[in-house]
């Protein structure tokens, strides 16, 4: 799961890398255009023409790649793609959310695992769709609905692969 991340989120910011690259030579290029799309981009935003224009003059002298990559492209500091990062935080969730399954495994008797298993996993879905929906600040009736809904959804269409490929528990 890390390591999917890490391509994933690898392969966003090569995307960026060449945004930025594209973004610096319109710049260099066509400066005058570049200042007319900003300006027109917070135009769009409410600004009255005359504000717009001189934001926008005012940004381009201050630093004319920042101002286009945040306000052009949606590129900042806080949006940056960081694969380490994010590989990082897949193979804890993916480490912590395996760790409530193999406790099951490994203090339930073996007669009926699988229902165990498939039960305790959806109750633990649940659960961990309610703390994530608590810690990021939306609503967690929304949230357990869907991880519940959606984690179900996988674990069957996972029993159903392996009962196609005659796996038996």
């Amino acid at each position: 799961m890390a390591a999917g991340e890490y391509v994933l989120v690898s392969s966003q910011t090569d995307l960026e890398k060449a945004d930025i690259k594209r973004e610096q030579q319109e710049l260099d290029e066509m400066p005058e255009i570049e200042l007319q799309r900003l300006t027109e981009i917070y135009e769009k935003r409410g600004l009255k023409k005359e504000t717009a224009s001189l934001v926008a003059k005012e940004l381009h002298q201050h630093n004319a790649l920042e101002a286009h990559l945040r306000d052009e492209l949606g590129i900042n500091e806080i949006t940056q793609a960081k694969p380490i990062q994010a590989a990082l935080a897949s193979g804890a969730a993916f480490t912590a959310g395996g760790t409530l399954p193999f406790m099951i495994a490994l203090f339930f008797p073996v007669k009926n695992m699988e229902f165990f298993l498939y039960g305790f996993s959806i109750v633990f879905l649940a659960i961990l769709g309610a703390f994530a929906a608590r810690t990021g600040g939306s609503g967690i009736a929304k949230a357990v609905v869907r991880i519940t809904l959606w984690g179900t959804i996988a674990m069957a269409l996972t029993a159903l692969v392996g009962y196609s490929f005659g796996v038996k528990v």
